[in-house]
């Protein structure tokens, strides 16, 4: 279970590869790499595999991979993963009609066997909506409609509408999670989302927004939610608890990375998604070293 009171799961973001071909240009996703450590991951015990959604590069917002597709991605790694949770973090949900995105999940879910998380996020580039024809400025509204639809088609209401009906069927309820703010409260994402997942700050201040969190959880539900968050890693060989800030996380050796982990859990982060800060060639031996160096102790009393 990806969340799980008092419990603490480790996932990997994807793609994993070398970041530019030279002159600072972009490269295109390498989908044999992501499926070979996705395997990887599988097997070595993570517990999920988050996948983004870039509708768009733009110099405006650079990006150092050209993204594929999340649901063509995904639908490898259904193909070629076991047990390992898939997830979307996030899919832009004002930009995709929600039919689509129950259709898509709904797929995916019976290809997996039922191992489908939908991550739903709305979305940060305004000239990305301007693109779709849609205003940024009408996000928050988007959202809440788009996550309402989408909710009803996974159930298999499809806008009131008895002339059609959403096929596949899952047969189970898939968990749909809140990535970032949403352009939305902390009280309306603990009412309609299974979890919340936010994006790394520095200890201090993810404290603060953690507690932020727990009391909007406290008045608006007594149904327990998941906290999540996304975070860059790179992996040093030592055997030392030393940690250095980088950019949106963390650099440190297994021992540094089970302290952090540690002091998240604490919190009361159930799960923590590793942006892995190095190239693909380097991921498949970090994959190795944490899975046998942190996973087992992430849990350790």
């Amino acid at each position: 279970m990806l969340f799980a009171p008092e419990k603490l799961s480790l996932g990997i973001v994807l793609p994993i590869q070398p970041r530019t071909i030279g002159n600072g240009e972009t490269t295109d996703i390498d989908f044999a790499l992501q499926l070979d450590l996705a395997a990887r991951a599988d097997a070595l015990g993570f517990s999920a595999l988050w996948v983004r959604d870039v509708p768009l590069n733009s110099p405006a917002y650079p990006d150092p991979i050209g993204h594929s597709d999340p649901w063509i991605l995904l639908g490898a790694l259904a193909a070629t993963t076991r047990r390992i949770t898939l997830a979307t973090g996030a899919i832009v949900l004002p930009l995709r009609h929600p039919f689509h995105i129950a259709k898509a999940a709904l797929s995916l879910d019976a290809l997996s066997k039922g191992r489908v998380l939908l991550g739903l996020g709305a979305g940060d580039r305004p000239s990305e909506f301007k693109a779709f024809g849609r205003n940024v400025a009408d996000r928050r509204e988007l959202f809440r409609d788009n996550w309402a639809a989408l909710s009803s088609a996974l159930s298999g209401d499809i806008g009131g509408r008895e002339d059609f009906r959403m096929r596949p069927r899952s047969g189970r309820d898939i968990t749909r999670v809140a990535v970032g703010s949403s352009s939305q409260s902390l009280e309306w994402i603990a009412r309609n989302a299974s979890a919340w997942m936010t994006y790394h700050r520095p200890l201090a201040v993810q404290k603060d927004r953690i507690g932020l969190w727990h009391g909007a959880v406290g008045r608006s539900t007594t149904a327990f939610r998941g906290l999540g968050q996304a975070m860059a890693f790179e992996l040093v060989d030592t055997v030392s608890d030393g940690i250095e800030e980088i950019t949106l996380g963390y650099r440190a050796g297994p021992d540094g990375l089970v302290k952090i982990l540690g002091e998240l859990r604490a919190l009361g982060v159930h799960h923590v998604a590793l942006n892995l800060a190095m190239d693909g060639a380097r991921a498949a031996s970090a994959l190795a070293v944490i899975a046998k160096d942190v996973l087992p102790r992430l849990n350790d009393d």
